[in-house]
């Protein structure tokens, strides 16, 4: 497990429409010592990071292509994954996606928390749904009426609750050091 004390987070994003970038921002800021990276421009080493967060948003379930390739490198980290999606808050679809990732992650992995909002869902693949199957799930009034509900999201009241998920992660972590140095 990553023994680095200093407090210091990297903030890892994958990005296509702007959401994720926008909260990997917003917790980067609440963070307040961090460095914050595109995943294609990530450094090798994350070992001087007291916290690694991972943000990605949702493709078929679970993190995107680019994110999933990143998770196995990622070991020996006490890790914060968050997500962006054009789900319902709390659904199953975004629920289930947390896992995913979580199983992807490598060795020695300690996973502090997790954060996820919905997202304005991609415009093209909003077109595609609409000459999709009518028996696809992710077409019809319901699917219109959620793409809907995501498009002004993520919100101010998003990134607000992002920066105090940030700061619920930072009382965890002391808690647990004020708890361990008793014994």
């Amino acid at each position: 497990m990553n023994q680095a004390n200093n407090g210091k987070w990297a903030v890892l994003y994958s990005s296509v429409t702007g959401n994720t970038q926008m909260v990997a921002g917003r917790i980067a800021q609440a963070a307040g010592d961090a460095d914050i990276f595109q995943i294609a421009d990530m450094p090798k080493d994350l070992s001087s990071y007291e916290v690694v967060a991972i943000g990605y948003w949702l493709r078929l379930g679970g993190p995107d292509p680019k994110t999933m390739s990143l998770l196995p490198k990622v070991h020996d980290a006490k890790v914060v994954l968050f997500q962006t999606h054009g789900a319902d808050p709390g659904s199953e679809h975004a629920v289930t996606a947390f896992a995913r990732a979580a199983y992807l992650l490598g060795e020695n992995c300690e996973i502090l928390g997790t954060f996820g909002c919905q997202g304005k869902v991609n415009p093209a693949l909003i077109e595609r749904r609409k000459h999709s199957d009518p028996d696809d799930p992710h077409v019809g009034e319901k699917a219109q009426q959620r793409w809907k509900r995501a498009a002004s999201h993520p919100d101010e009241a998003d990134l607000e609750a992002a920066a105090e998920f940030v700061a619920q992660m930072k009382r965890k972590l002391s808690l647990r050091q004020k708890y361990l140095g008793k014994f």
